[in-house]
């Protein structure tokens, strides 16, 4: 089979990874804004989809370079392993959205080339560092999403003592830029792992002397997520709108704020992070910080376990992957 054919396969899975991740992942910009009403659910998704276009030509594409070349080395895999990653997490993506569950395409992806690489390489195949990169900034920031929630609403309510029940008017226009400011953060993050992967393509194949990010990937790459995004999960925004309180548009400024600043600060420095989580963490923390009590603690527990799974789960479909692909496209 041509370079030049497997390619074009490559290159449709990874605008497919691209698009179900704006499809999965739209609820992160938009459930809190349409829960707290502030906007119809059409001009919330409408807004997100712009803003995930966009997005990646504004912050840049350290993310990129990340996923596709800092956890395994370019050089040392084959194609094959990069379909592996991608079918097993778009096969992830898929699942986890059937059941309404908020899981991680950034885990997914992550496991899947971890789970390729090793079934046909080994451990030597795999990058320590950039390991560790992935699983500081994986692990750590739904941490810092839930404490920076907590003290974001904390200080909210601080400088609004005194206030009427008018401000919610101010939240409600207020939340039209934190939300645009989230999706733009989540699309230079989750836009730039379809971009790497395609790079890392490239390599494997020797269309390309070394990793680079050809122009035309991030614009490909942002358009499959923004139409993504357009179309929206519904049964994933359903559970981060409604489920873990009520929520009102005080929450929903305060997450937002929170969710945009922890995804675009960890964009900036490389590290790709789960939307999904810091979002889900941000929208607790904030919660909590009003009154424990009126979170639903419980529903946090497909969450949990969605984070604990992903990686091992994908790690091992991705091996699976690789097995039934070798015999079509080699080793």
């Amino acid at each position: 089979m041509s370079a030049i054919i497997v390619f074009a396969i490559l290159l449709f899975l990874s605008l497919g990874f691209a698009f179900l991740n704006g499809f999965h992942d739209a609820a992160n910009a938009v459930a809190t804004i349409i829960a707290s009403r502030a906007l119809s659910p059409r001009a919330a998704l409408l807004i997100a989809a712009v803003a995930n276009f966009v997005a990646p030509f504004l912050f840049g594409v350290a993310v990129a370079k990340t996923v596709g070349s800092e956890i395994v080395e370019p050089s040392s895999v084959t194609i094959t392993v990069v379909l592996a990653a991608l079918a097993s997490a778009s096969l992830w993506n898929i699942v986890t959205w059937w059941y309404g569950i908020p899981s991680s395409s950034s885990h997914a992806l992550a496991g899947g080339l971890i789970g390729g690489a090793i079934i046909f390489g080994g451990l030597d195949v795999l990058k320590l560092d950039g390991l560790i990169k992935v699983a500081l900034a994986l692990f750590i920031s739904p941490i810092l999403g839930f404490v920076a929630g907590w003290i974001t609403l904390r200080v909210i309510l601080l400088l609004a003592r005194g206030a009427t029940p008018k401000i919610n008017r101010t939240f409600n226009q207020l939340q039209l830029v934190t939300a645009t400011a989230l999706s733009l953060s989540h699309g230079t993050n989750d836009a730039q792992k379809a971009i790497g992967i395609i790079a890392l393509g490239m390599v494997t194949l020797g269309l390309s002397d070394e990793f680079i990010i050809p122009s035309w990937s991030i614009l490909a790459s942002a358009a499959a997520m923004g139409l993504g995004t357009a179309m929206g999960g519904w049964r994933i925004i359903h559970t981060l709108g409604g489920k873990f309180y009520r929520i009102r548009p005080i929450h929903s400024f305060s997450s937002q704020l929170t969710s945009a600043a922890v995804i675009l600060g960890f964009s900036v420095l490389g590290g790709p992070v789960s939307t999904t989580h810091v979002v889900s963490s941000s929208i607790v923390g904030v919660g909590a910080a009003q009154r424990k009590s009126q979170v639903r603690w419980t529903n946090l527990s497909d969450i949990g376990v969605a984070w604990l799974v992903t990686i091992p789960v994908t790690v091992v479909l991705a091996a699976a992957f690789y097995v039934a692909l070798r015999p079509i496209f080699g080793p």
